[in-house]
């Protein structure tokens, strides 16, 4: 069942399934180990893979994250490729050449694989929002088949940034050294920031493959708390819903 979109000031959010499925059994670990100290289930950790479409009320349309990607994307050593970003957007109304904007929270490659289609840019006329220290930290294949193909394409932004009207981006790192989170109003779409719904009952859980965990943890706390005293709520991208209201 498609997940029912929301408006925040003035701006539609919708959550979009990319996919759904464990991890690939070349990176999966115990949970316990995952996400040490943690209250864990048995059995698998399955992740929802998602990313968000919004729309403001001039029909600007900005885009959180592109998914796993095709097939062959840097994604598919892991993750359950390929992912469905393509019809999840046509289901809300919106084909590739509407975006205007594209932020990647971080280059991890079920965030950023489907940035690129064929060497080009899949969502030719949208600009694409990184972080200068996430560019500066990519490599490999992620670096090769991500961020040399965008090109010009690339809007560098150096902490937080404005996007359109109520629309932002935040800086904060740890998973990754130029991890960003969105701000649309009260809601904040946390990218990794969490990753599982153990970090929400207890913000100091690392998770084994944060970048530096304790500057995640710390940057977690703040947002967390910044977040909830507000009264707002956060879009997860790999929670099993993608709202949650913070009390």
């Amino acid at each position: 069942m498609p997940y029912q979109p929301m408006t925040v000031a003035g701006v539609e959010v919708f959550p979009l399934r990319d996919a759904v499925g464990p991890m690939g059994e070349s990176i999966r670990r115990p949970l316990p180990e995952m996400f040490p100290g943690g209250c864990h289930h048995d059995g698998d950790w399955v992740l929802h893979f998602r990313c968000y479409l919004l729309r403001d009320a001039a029909g600007r349309t900005v885009l959180v994250d592109t998914g796993i990607g095709p097939e062959d994307s840097p994604a598919a050593s892991w993750a359950p490729v390929p992912g469905t970003l393509a019809a999840e957007l046509a289901r809300v109304g919106t084909a590739p050449g509407d975006v205007e904007a594209v932020v990647i929270t971080h280059l991890h490659s079920d965030h950023a694989g489907g940035a690129v289609a064929d060497g080009a840019p899949a969502f030719p006329n949208a600009e694409y929002v990184l972080q200068r220290a996430e560019i500066d930290a990519a490599s490999g294949a992620v670096l090769d088949r991500i961020v040399r193909p965008l090109g010009e394409r690339v809007r560098v932004v150096d902490g937080d940034a404005q996007m359109f009207s109520g629309i932002g981006v935040v800086h904060a790192p740890g998973h990754t050294p130029g991890h960003q989170i969105v701000r649309v109003g009260e809601l904040a779409l946390t990218g990794d920031l969490l990753l599982h719904p153990s970090q929400l009952a207890d913000p100091k859980v690392p998770y084994l493959y944060d970048d530096d965990p304790e500057l995640a943890t710390r940057t977690r706390i703040e947002v967390l708390d910044r977040v909830r005293a507000e009264g707002g709520l956060i879009g997860t991208a790999h929670f099993p819903e993608p709202f949650t209201r913070l009390s």
